[in-house]
């Protein structure tokens, strides 16, 4: 039986890899606000006493790596299914930075730099069969990085405190590599237009008040996977008609 072009059994394996994935990635959501190692000679021993299902976590990682392989298909060659790979391995990442930021309001310098550090590697496996690609992705990195940097700086001008925090920054350099100058721009557009919508919500509905701070990291993760999911046409299309009140046509 097959979907989209893939067998089945792609999804089973997909499904049981993501579970797995999910409650790693609860214990990473201990461990580095600690700053402690994810991977230690400990970790069995101690994972085994502290150890507690989060069925959330794992049935979400599932779902999302068994859509990642409907949308982007199982392809005959390794480059060909770097899309993929790297969203697979992306995933956790960027679910961590939704739990860790949005319970504790930091992202550890460690989550980001692993997100750096294994794009950096794709950009390499990319530049094998297309340097452009790698060059676009460190532009990619430059501009995320360089849009966040001057919003923090010119915040902290204006009103004499971080608008934004350093490890947005890091993570939208981090997240450059992977989607390259034009998708990272659209990541920027929709991170803040998601932060404006549901920051209203939550101040109206009196969640947060009007001088709590509000994370950034879970509204960059929230478009970052609207990015992996829909085309860049389409979102670029509807933030077009957002911003422009309906009057562009395309």
């Amino acid at each position: 039986m097959y979907f989209n072009d893939v067998h089945i059994i792609y999804y089973v394996f997909a499904a049981i890899i993501g579970l797995g994935v999910g409650q790693i990635v609860d214990w990473m959501n201990i461990r580095l606000p600690q700053y402690k190692k994810v991977l230690s000679r400990d970790i069995i021993a101690e994972y085994r006493m502290n150890f507690k299902p989060n069925y959330i976590l794992m049935i979400l990682t599932s779902l999302i790596y068994i859509t990642l392989i409907y949308v982007y298909g199982i392809k005959t060659t390794l480059i060909a299914n770097l899309d993929l790979i790297k969203f697979m391995i992306l995933t956790p990442m960027l679910l961590s930075v939704f739990s860790i930021d949005y319970k504790l309001q930091i992202i550890p310098n460690r989550l980001n730099l692993s997100i750096f550090e294994i794009g950096i590697v794709f950009a390499f496996l990319y530049g094998l069969s297309n340097v452009a690609i790698t060059i676009n992705m460190l532009l990619g990195m430059i501009t995320g990085a360089g849009i966040f940097l001057l919003i923090t700086l010119v915040g902290g001008a204006i009103y004499g405190k971080e608008a934004m925090g350093f490890g947005d920054v890091k993570l939208m350099g981090a997240l450059g590599i992977y989607f390259g100058f034009s998708n990272i721009i659209i990541i920027t557009l929709v991170s803040f237009l998601i932060g404006a919508i549901l920051s209203i919500i939550l101040l109206i509905s009196r969640i947060k008040k009007s001088n709590e701070y509000i994370p950034f990291g879970p509204f960059i993760v929230i478009a970052t996977f609207i990015s992996i999911y829909v085309p860049f046409e389409q979102i670029k299309t509807l933030l077009m008609q957002i911003f422009t009140l309906g009057l562009y046509k395309g």
